[in-house]
C-alpha cells in the first residue's frame, strides 16, 4: 500500500468515520491516520468558497492512542486552524 493510500484511507480500513461538524460556516470531517496501532492527528475541512467546494487536508505530527481520542483532538486543532487561517486555509 502507498503512503499516500495511507494517509487518505484509501486500504478499505473498517475504521468507522467520525461524523463531521460544522464550525464558523467550514465542515470539518475528523479523520485521523492509522499507525502503527496509534492515531495520527488529521482532519478533512471543506467549504463552498464562491461556489466551489475547496477542501484542505490537515495532518499534524501529533500520535495519540486512541481512535475516539483522535477525534476529538482532530476536530480541536481543525477549529484552532479556522480560526487563524479562515478562508485564507484554501489560498
Amino acid at each position: 500500500m502507498s503512503i499516500l493510500s495511507k494517509l487518505f484511507g484509501g486500504g478499505g480500513g473498517s475504521r468507522p468515520a467520525a461524523d463531521p461538524e460544522t464550525y464558523q460556516g467550514f465542515t470539518i470531517f475528523p479523520e485521523p491516520v492509522p499507525e502503527g496501532g496509534r492515531y495520527r492527528l488529521g482532519a478533512r475541512i471543506e467549504k463552498e468558497v464562491g461556489g466551489e467546494l475547496k477542501s484542505h487536508i490537515l495532518i499534524r505530527a501529533d500520535v495519540l492512542d486512541d481512535l475516539e481520542t483522535a477525534n476529538t483532538v482532530s476536530l480541536n486543532k481543525a477549529k484552532q486552524v479556522i480560526d487563524e487561517q479562515g478562508d485564507r486555509l484554501f489560498g
